[in-house]
């Protein structure tokens, strides 16, 4: 009877979990853009399109006071540069705890998961005092209401081992600070990993094992978040595959079902995701820890930058992704419900460019909240995305390229260069939303970049004998030439537009 009792409290947590939504939809919120749209109006956004979980990659104040009271799971992030640090002192530790984590739970209240409704809660609390059979750790492993990402994507191969030796000892550390704040049962420890940190030497799923270089390195911290309650957390991109290899099979990256099927042992895989989250979980299984839950990090398309990056593209990715996992049905080796984070919400126009054009152009909202395109997440009344409120935006202005000014004239290069170099000219290029504009387009479309960037100064389009502010629209079909917001002056940390002024020879 004992055993019978909790497990039908286990089974009813569990219902109890699927009513609140704890498994709900997730989205990544980055904040490196010249002119974010201020934290609540974030928060507003995430509520009104359904979504129940957010993934930061810091821990801004502001954005953690405006996610209290939201009801919104958060999972905040500790940046590669601060692992160092970490590593090496746990007074470190237990202090970005303290502000960081403790404050906001215990202060602002931020992530609390769901309220019972009043007519389960005696019953709630009765199936409470069955699960008093259980150890802590059983109780509270499945049902955390914080997540600290301790580095993000750390054991990429393109950062050559830069933090190999100090992400499992920031992990430990944080950990430990958790666990002297009282925390460690409502907050687990996670390592947002690449997808690159396993593979198959078969190329098929079943052959998955964890990268040879980094494989006992990857099994102890395996352990550790086994031990400790928290969940392998990866980032599966089907965009980067065709980006970095032209030979990719782009029907194999979506979800239609129109690739040529790959047959596993008698599985089946009709898409690349479904493929690389088994490989990882058949790494899991052949190293002891089939059970270990999978949270996918971030997974998206992007709508610019690249010829593969385009509006049609994100949506038929988005939307077939959101249908795979619709209906708990998982994949081959992992049945069940997917647990993930859209990547990502909104466009971040100061992120690096580095691994390509296109890192400023994942969000399914613009940098404005406005929807890219039509995507149904089975979140909102409407089946539509719905926009940010009460933003508020620059004048209707621009800064082009003067008429009288000749494409030839010595100070177009350096000028643009200039623009492009402080400002965003991603859209530019083979195969972008802005790809068909003439010279003089392009031109302008740099001038105007850095223009709005700096909160539209007079200042910011003298751009010598060449540029000229005008109160005509100059977008041209797909491309649009965007007018800037108010700047956000409430998070003292922000960065708010370029505030170098270009300074040259007439």
């Amino acid at each position: 009877m004992a055993s019978f009792s909790v497990y039908a409290s286990i089974k009813f947590l569990s219902l109890c979990a699927m009513i609140c939504g704890v498994s709900g939809l997730g989205a990544n919120w980055g904040t490196q853009a010249s002119h974010p749209l201020p934290p609540e109006t974030v928060v507003n956004l995430l509520r009104d399109n359904g979504f129940q979980k957010a993934k930061l990659f810091d821990a801004d104040y502001g954005t953690l006071r405006a996610l209290g009271k939201s009801g919104i799971e958060v999972m905040v992030g500790i940046p590669n540069d601060m692992l160092a640090s970490l590593a090496s002192s746990m007074k470190t530790a237990e202090k970005w705890v303290s502000q960081n984590v403790s404050q906001h739970i215990r202060k602002n209240n931020v992530n609390i998961r769901c309220l019972l409704q009043s007519d389960i809660k005696t019953l709630f609390i009765t199936v409470q005092k069955m699960l008093l059979s259980l150890s802590l750790s059983e109780r509270y492993s499945t049902f955390p209401d914080w997540y600290v990402a301790v580095g993000n994507e750390p054991f990429l191969e393109t950062y050559n081992g830069s933090f190999l030796r100090t992400t499992f000892p920031a992990l430990r550390n944080v950990q430990a600070a958790l666990i002297k704040a009282g925390l460690s049962n409502q907050v687990k420890v996670t390592v947002p990993l690449n997808a690159d940190v396993y593979e198959s030497a078969s190329g098929v799923p079943s052959g998955g094992d964890f990268r040879a270089d980094i494989h006992d390195l990857m099994l102890a911290i395996v352990k550790f978040l086994s031990d400790n309650g928290g969940p392998f957390t990866v980032n599966i991109y089907p965009f980067i595959s065709l980006y970095i290899d032209s030979n990719f099979p782009v029907e194999y990256a979506f979800f239609d079902g129109n690739s040529s099927p790959i047959n596993d042992g008698g599985a089946t895989y009709y898409n690349m995701f479904d493929a690389n989250h088994d490989t990882l979980v058949r790494a899991l299984q052949k190293n002891g820890y089939g059970n270990l839950p999978i949270i996918i990090g971030e997974i998206g398309w992007p709508t610019d930058g690249d010829r593969n990056a385009n509006n049609e593209y994100a949506r038929r990715f988005n939307q077939g992704f959101m249908s795979h996992i619709s209906g708990g049905k998982g994949t081959p080796m992992r049945p069940g419900p997917i647990d993930a984070y859209l990547f990502s919400l909104i466009d971040e126009d100061a992120k690096s460019v580095d691994p390509g054009n296109f890192e400023r152009h994942w969000g399914i909202f613009t940098y404005d909240g406005r929807p890219k395109y039509q995507l149904n997440l089975g979140t909102t009344n409407s089946g539509s995305l719905v926009p940010a409120r009460s933003v508020h935006y620059l004048q209707k202005k621009w800064c082009v390229m003067k008429p009288s000014a000749r494409l030839d004239d010595p100070q177009v290069a350096p000028s643009v260069s200039y623009a492009c170099g402080l400002a965003d000219c991603t859209s530019l290029g083979y195969g972008t939303s802005c790809g068909n504009l003439d010279a003089r387009g392009n031109i302008s479309y740099a001038f105007n970049s850095y223009y709005q960037k700096n909160n539209q100064l007079d200042t910011a389009c003298k751009f010598p004998n060449l540029s000229m502010i005008t109160k005509a629209d100059p977008s041209v079909g797909s491309c649009i030439f965007q007018i800037t917001m108010e700047p956000y002056y409430g998070g003292a940390e922000r960065r708010i537009g370029s505030l170098r002024i270009m300074v040259m020879q007439k």
